[in-house]
């Protein structure tokens, strides 16, 4: 992955954020500490730093327009803390600063986990059918037992409201969208109008899980024995319907061949990749969830998906985003939410 030194990295003050790290991670060598950009994230920012022998991971909002509930690094502090002590891989953490005068904005730091984020099908394509399929395979008993997790009993049963949660997430979305707003999109208002009259009522008898909100294959480490180091980006983290996480990561697929690798990871196109119907089988048999709805979910998955492409292509047409491949994100735009609206008529 791309990296831009320190000496031109926007964003991270060094010699404002030594005096923090040296009291949060003592064993660093603070004089010769030193960071990178990791480039390719369309959110969050992430940066590597390093001592010379030791490395971490730093995270901290984007830069400019930032939407009032979005980029919350408390919230994705607190869920990877809850999960550390179950199935679900996730870094060790070493500190969570809500002081926004240490580097101009909340941060957090966490563990350099040794690890590939593959994203593209090309990427995976070298490693041959046999060892792409057990990596898939791995990532959907990844996400079936992050959705076993009690939440309550790893303390966040009150990290989100799963009463009402679909139709919250279809209001969240569209305020989202409109506060982003930059030109008409006839397709987003329908498909918003279909999603609230068809959302399903989530009560007391669904059963709520933890909700990772961004699951697909690169926001996952994988080790050199194709094994799922640790799950990252857990931004957008509640409790609420589990399956919104499976219908979003179907989604990237879909919409890769929509619109190209460039814009959308295409990993899920990789040979040996489970295909979308091993997929669901292989989740619904691990996590024991109903599947029923899945046409739905993939509708709203697309919407939501939408509103956060449209907030980076807003961002990118005000000049605050850093890094390449931001210029064709508005494109993408169309035919997901055309996508969004087929998906409501399956299942």
């Amino acid at each position: 992955m791309a990296a831009q030194e320190a000496g031109a990295t926007p964003g991270l003050d060094l010699a404002r954020l030594r005096p923090w790290f040296a009291e949060a991670v003592p064993a660093a060598r603070i004089g010769t500490l030193s960071a990178t950009l990791i480039t390719g994230g369309k959110s969050n920012l992430t940066y590597r730093l390093t001592d010379g022998r030791s490395h971490w991971i730093l995270r901290r909002p984007p830069l400019g327009h930032v939407l009032a509930t979005a980029h919350d690094m408390g919230r994705e502090y607190a869920v990877m803390a809850a999960l550390a002590d179950t199935p679900v891989p996730v870094p060790r953490l070493h500190g969570l600063c809500l002081d926004t005068g240490v580097i101009g904005a909340e941060f957090y730091v966490m563990e350099a986990v040794e690890g590939r984020p593959y994203r593209r099908a090309a990427e995976l394509a070298p490693l041959g059918p046999a060892r792409v399929r057990r990596i898939s395979g791995a990532l959907v008993d990844t996400l079936a037992d992050l959705h076993t997790v009690d939440a309550e009993a790893v303390g966040l049963g009150g990290f989100g409201r799963p009463e009402g949660f679909l139709t919250r997430q279809v209001t969240r979305w569209r305020k989202q969208l409109a506060a982003s707003y930059s030109r008409d999109l006839p397709a987003a208002v329908t498909l918003r109008a279909e999603l609230e009259a068809r959302a399903p009522a989530m009560d007391a008898a669904t059963l709520p899980g933890i909700v990772h909100g961004d699951f697909r294959l690169d926001n996952v480490l994988v080790d050199g024995d194709d094994r799922p180091r640790a799950v990252i980006d857990w931004e957008l983290a509640t409790v609420g319907d589990p399956v919104t996480d499976l219908a979003l990561m179907l989604l990237y697929t879909r919409l890769a061949r929509l619109v190209g690798p460039e814009i959308a990871p295409d990993a899920g196109d990789a040979p040996g990749f489970l295909g979308e119907p091993e997929i669901v089988a292989r989740y619904a048999a691990r996590s024991g969830r109903d599947l029923g709805g899945l046409g739905f979910h993939l509708g709203l998955a697309a919407f939501k998906l939408a509103a956060i492409l449209e907030g980076i292509h807003f961002r990118h047409l005000g000049g605050q985003t850093v890094g390449p491949g931001f210029d064709r994100i508005g494109e993408a735009i169309h035919p997901l939410l055309d996508a969004g609206l087929a998906a409501l008529k399956e299942h």
